[in-house]
Protein backbone atom coordinates (compact mmCIF):
# COMPACT_ATOMS: atom_id res chain seq x y z
CA UNK A 1 0.00 0.00 0.00
CA UNK A 2 1.61 3.00 -1.29
CA UNK A 3 1.56 6.33 1.09
CA UNK A 4 0.13 8.52 -1.45
CA UNK A 5 -3.01 10.64 -0.51
CA UNK A 6 -5.97 9.45 -2.56
CA UNK A 7 -7.36 12.90 -3.21
CA UNK A 8 -4.29 15.32 -3.75
CA UNK A 9 -1.95 12.79 -4.65
CA UNK A 10 0.65 13.81 -2.34
CA UNK A 11 3.52 10.72 -1.30
CA UNK A 12 6.86 10.85 0.21
CA UNK A 13 9.65 13.30 -0.85
CA UNK A 14 13.57 13.45 0.19
CA UNK A 15 15.38 15.78 1.58
CA UNK A 16 18.24 16.63 3.57
CA UNK A 17 19.47 15.97 6.90
CA UNK A 18 22.59 18.60 7.65
CA UNK A 19 24.81 18.50 10.86
CA UNK A 20 26.55 21.54 11.87
CA UNK A 21 29.49 22.62 13.90
CA UNK A 22 30.81 25.66 15.29
CA UNK A 23 29.67 28.53 16.89
CA UNK A 24 27.88 31.25 14.67
CA UNK A 25 29.33 34.47 13.92
CA UNK A 26 26.96 36.84 15.44
CA UNK A 27 27.44 34.88 19.03
CA UNK A 28 31.21 35.37 18.83
CA UNK A 29 32.36 32.23 16.86
CA UNK A 30 33.81 31.96 12.73
CA UNK A 31 30.43 30.85 11.52
CA UNK A 32 28.98 27.27 11.08
CA UNK A 33 30.41 24.27 9.00
CA UNK A 34 28.75 21.71 7.75
CA UNK A 35 30.30 18.56 9.20
CA UNK A 36 27.92 15.85 7.39
CA UNK A 37 25.16 15.71 4.89
CA UNK A 38 22.87 12.69 4.92
CA UNK A 39 19.31 11.81 3.16
CA UNK A 40 15.85 11.38 4.56
CA UNK A 41 12.59 11.61 4.08
CA UNK A 42 9.27 13.07 4.89
CA UNK A 43 6.31 11.40 5.11
CA UNK A 44 2.67 12.61 4.71
CA UNK A 45 -0.08 12.43 7.55
CA UNK A 46 -2.25 10.19 6.10
CA UNK A 47 -5.43 9.03 7.79
CA UNK A 48 -8.32 6.55 7.09
CA UNK A 49 -11.38 8.30 6.04
CA UNK A 50 -15.00 6.76 5.23
CA UNK A 51 -15.91 9.77 2.94
CA UNK A 52 -19.00 10.35 0.40
CA UNK A 53 -18.05 9.58 -2.99
CA UNK A 54 -21.41 9.83 -5.25
CA UNK A 55 -23.54 9.65 -2.41
CA UNK A 56 -21.98 6.04 -1.62
CA UNK A 57 -19.53 6.14 1.76
CA UNK A 58 -15.86 4.84 0.58
CA UNK A 59 -13.09 4.46 2.90
CA UNK A 60 -10.05 6.50 1.28
CA UNK A 61 -6.07 7.26 2.65
CA UNK A 62 -6.43 11.09 2.70
CA UNK A 63 -4.31 13.86 3.82
CA UNK A 64 -4.93 15.56 6.78
CA UNK A 65 -4.20 18.95 5.13
CA UNK A 66 -6.96 17.72 2.37
CA UNK A 67 -9.49 17.09 5.41
CA UNK A 68 -8.47 20.26 7.38
CA UNK A 69 -9.27 22.61 4.04
CA UNK A 70 -12.31 20.64 2.99
CA UNK A 71 -11.80 18.80 0.03
CA UNK A 72 -13.27 15.65 2.24
CA UNK A 73 -16.61 15.26 2.46
CA UNK A 74 -17.03 12.73 5.67
CA UNK A 75 -19.70 10.32 5.52
CA UNK A 76 -22.47 10.60 8.66
CA UNK A 77 -21.31 7.96 11.34
CA UNK A 78 -24.43 6.04 11.08
CA UNK A 79 -25.99 3.82 8.20
CA UNK A 80 -29.48 5.15 7.96
CA UNK A 81 -28.99 8.56 7.12
CA UNK A 82 -27.66 7.25 4.00
CA UNK A 83 -30.09 4.21 3.16
CA UNK A 84 -32.90 6.76 2.52
CA UNK A 85 -30.46 8.52 0.10
CA UNK A 86 -29.58 5.42 -1.49
CA UNK A 87 -33.15 4.26 -2.22
CA UNK A 88 -34.05 7.38 -3.78
CA UNK A 89 -31.11 7.13 -6.33
CA UNK A 90 -31.92 3.45 -7.24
Amino acid sequence: MPRVCDITGVGTTRGNRVRYRGKAKYLGGIGKKVTSIARRTFKPNLQDVTSLVNGVPTKMRVSTRAIKSGLVVKAPRRKYTYTAQQQKQG
